[in-house]
C-alpha cells in the first residue's frame, strides 16, 4: 500500500493542524497527509513561495490550507502569541500541532562548531518548539482531540558523535515530551513523540552521502504514523 493510500480518509475531518517546517521533507509530507485525512493544515515556514506552492498542491487535490510565514530563528514569544491569537480569530480552533521544523548545518566536532550555528540549532530545534507550544496550549486544550506532536530524530542517540547543537536538542526534546506529558496527564491534551526512521531529506543529506545512504526512505512513509498519533484517542 502506498503512503498516500494509507492515510485514512476522514480520520481528521474538520480539524485544524498547525505544521511547522512545512516546506521541509517531513513537514510537507505531514501537511499533505493531514489534508488527505480531512484536516485543514496551517502551513508554517520561512519561505512564502514554497508555502504557496504547497497550498496550491493541497487545493488542487481538493483540500484546503492556511499559510503562516514565520522564521523560527528570529521569532520571539510575542510572535507566537500573535500566531495563537490569529488562529483563535480565524479558524477558531487548533486540534493539532506538529513540530517538523529543524536546523542542522552538518556533522562537525563540538570543538570546532561555530558558536552561532550551535546556538541557532538549539534554539530552532528546542527552544522555539517550546515557545510555540506554550502559546498554543490553551487552544489545544480547548479541543476535544488536542494533540501536540514533536518529531524527534533518533540518529543522534544511536550514533552521538558530531551532531552538535542539533543532536543535543534531540535529547532535550525527549526530556521535554516526557515532562510535558507527565504535567498534562490529568488533562485532555495528548503529547506525543514521532521518531521516524531515516528519510530522504536535505537535512539527512548533510550527514550522509546520498549515493551510499540505502536506509533512507520517502518521508511520506512516516507521515501516516503522524496521522495515527493525531487521530488516536
Amino acid at each position: 500500500m502506498s503512503a498516500a493510500s494509507a492515510t485514512p480518509e476522514g480520520a481528521l475531518q474538520g480539524r485544524v493542524v498547525l505544521v511547522t517546517g512545512a516546506c521541509g521533507g517531513l513537514g510537507r509530507a505531514v501537511a499533505l497527509a493531514c489534508a488527505r485525512a480531512g484536516a485543514t493544515p496551517v502551513l508554517l515556514g520561512r519561505r512564502s513561495r514554497k508555502l504557496e506552492q504547497l497550498a496550491d498542491a493541497i487545493e488542487n487535490a481538493g483540500g484546503e490550507a492556511l499559510l503562516y510565514p514565520l522564521d523560527l530563528e528570529g521569532a520571539a514569544p510575542d510572535d507566537y502569541a500573535e500566531l495563537a491569537s490569529r488562529l483563535r480569530e480565524g479558524p477558531g480552533r487548533l486540534d493539532g500541532l506538529v513540530h517538523c521544523a529543524a536546523d542542522f548545518a552538518g556533522l562537525t566536532p563540538l570543538e570546532h562548531t561555530d558558536p552561532a550555528a550551535f546556538a541557532r540549532s538549539l534554539h530552532v530545534d528546542l527552544t522555539a518548539r517550546w515557545w510555540l507550544s506554550q502559546a498554543c496550549l490553551p487552544l489545544l486544550r480547548a479541543s476535544d482531540a488536542g494533540t501536540l506532536v514533536f518529531a524527534i530524530d533518533p540518529a543522534p542517540c544511536t550514533a552521538p558523535a558530531y551532531w552538535g547543537g542539533y543532536g543535543i536538542a534531540q535529547h532535550g526534546l525527549e526530556a521535554l515530551v516526557a515532562m510535558l506529558d507527565a504535567e498534562n496527564a490529568s488533562t485532555p491534551l495528548r503529547v506525543r513523540a514521532l521518531r521516524p526512521g531515516p528519510m530522504r531529506t536535505p537535512l539527512r543529506a548533510r550527514a550522509y552521502a546520498a549515493e551510499g545512504d540505502r536506509l533512507a526512505r520517502d518521508p511520506a512513509r512516516y507521515a501516516d504514523d503522524c496521522i495515527g498519533l493525531l487521530a488516536s484517542p
